[in-house]
């Protein structure tokens, strides 16, 4: 791809902007669907978890929530950081809005980790069980208060399942820079990002859990370049372009990466033959960065099967369809409302496993329950939906008696 002029994009002086175009269906239904993913993939057992799409290839619906939340950054803050915004409004309100959001991230996470540990809790006294008490770090919530507690609000102790947050939020604390390197260079951000991904995979640098000697889940020195990815193709969609041209060689690349992953996790001689030879390169070397699976540091065959993954629906007419079809308009549902959802899921997931530890030969727990759960999810993002239309109603109503009024003074005068 040709490298950009070294300066910030801005349409040019004497044209207007074009109109908004409308939201890109794609967006909404890919985030609803990584969402839903995530609900499902968070309750290990359930006969749904079969289709999600970590049985499928290496990444899994986290690299895909990683992605679109860095498309809709792009797309929801970088026009505030275009040279016209900044002189006309300065550079504060630019980065405010991002690190609002940051913020809102953080509280988010602290609300749901507290609740983690109450369901738990509650799980353990209500079905007598008090092994309860023990998985997803949860032991030294009980065991170590003091410290713990310390960890929970300084991100340092983080409860598994419920860890996904706090990296985005970090993340969110850097996207003004990234947001205008992008601007100004974008294959400068994507050679940084990489650069970054690199050394902490090789070198292994992570964030430091306290108490304790662990490290975060989701590095957010690795899963930075997923989330730039994202990114990226929001700036380009801004401007009604894609980062990288369709092209067939590529197209057919990708594609058939995307087929040999498929045959490597679903063909046992495949898989056998594949791991073991990755295993001989990390024996003979090789960065584990390469030969290995690991989601915390975001190993090279997990972002290649994401960044193909990306790139072939991306290409393709007939998904944009489908997303934008009537079939899709519940992931478009769930995916408007994001956060919201995302935290009704993982509470909801939560739940789920105590249900199915307690009542572990149900048939209807494991069955119903994930459809009961999807169905709340729904259900959530369907109030705000509602909520957020009247609102706006309310808005354009006012502004219209205002208007009226205005209107009939100044004929008065």
């Amino acid at each position: 791809m040709s490298q950009p002029d070294a300066k910030l994009l801005s349409f040019p002086k004497g044209t207007k902007q074009p109109l908004r175009r409308p939201r890109d269906p794609r967006i909404d239904a890919f985030r609803g669907l990584a969402l839903l993913m995530i609900f499902i993939d968070h309750m290990p057992g359930n006969p749904y978890e079969h289709g999600t799409l970590r049985n499928w290839g290496f990444s899994d619906a986290a690299e895909g929530f990683f992605v679109m939340s860095g498309v809709a950054a792009g797309l929801a803050y970088s026009g505030r950081f275009l040279p016209e915004a900044r002189s006309a409004n300065g550079f504060w309100p630019a980065v405010a809005p991002v690190w609002k959001r940051s913020w809102t991230l953080y509280l988010v996470h602290i609300f749901l980790t507290f609740w983690a540990v109450a369901i738990f809790a509650g799980g353990a006294d209500f079905f007598g069980m008090p092994q309860l008490f023990r998985p997803h770090n949860l032991a030294g919530v009980f065991e170590n208060p003091e410290e713990v507690l310390f960890g929970v609000v300084t991100l340092g102790h983080q409860i598994g399942y419920v860890n996904i947050l706090p990296t985005y939020s970090v993340l969110l604390i850097f996207a003004p820079a990234a947001i205008l390197i992008g601007l100004w260079r974008p294959m400068v951000l994507a050679a940084i990002a990489v650069g970054i991904w690199f050394a902490a995979g090789v070198a292994r640098v992570n964030i430091i859990n306290f108490p304790g000697n662990g490290e975060w889940f989701f590095n957010p020195l690795s899963w930075q370049l997923v989330f730039v990815l994202g990114l990226l193709i929001g700036l380009r969609l801004r401007l009604n372009e894609r980062l990288v041209p369709v092209s067939r060689p590529l197209f057919a690349l990708a594609a058939g990466w995307l087929l040999f992953v498929l045959a490597w996790r679903l063909v046992p001689a495949v898989g056998d033959f594949m791991n073991h030879q990755m295993w001989r390169m990390g024996e003979a070397g090789a960065p584990r960065l390469f030969v290995t699976h690991n989601k915390t540091y975001l190993s090279l065959p997990r972002l290649l099967h994401v960044a193909a993954l990306v790139y072939v629906l991306s290409c393709l007419p007939s998904v944009t369809r489908a997303c934008g079809s009537a079939w899709a308009a519940p992931l478009r549902l769930l995916g408007r409302q994001g956060l919201l959802v995302f935290s009704v899921a993982t509470l909801l997931a939560l739940v789920g496993q105590v249900l199915m530890d307690g009542y572990p030969t149900s048939a209807a727990v494991v069955w119903l329950y994930p459809l009961l759960g999807a169905a709340l999810m729904l259900l959530a993002a369907w109030l705000a939906d509602d909520q957020r239309r009247r609102a706006r109603r309310a808005q354009r109503e006012a502004a219209a008696i205002e208007g009226a009024a205005t209107r009939r003074s100044a004929a008065s005068a």
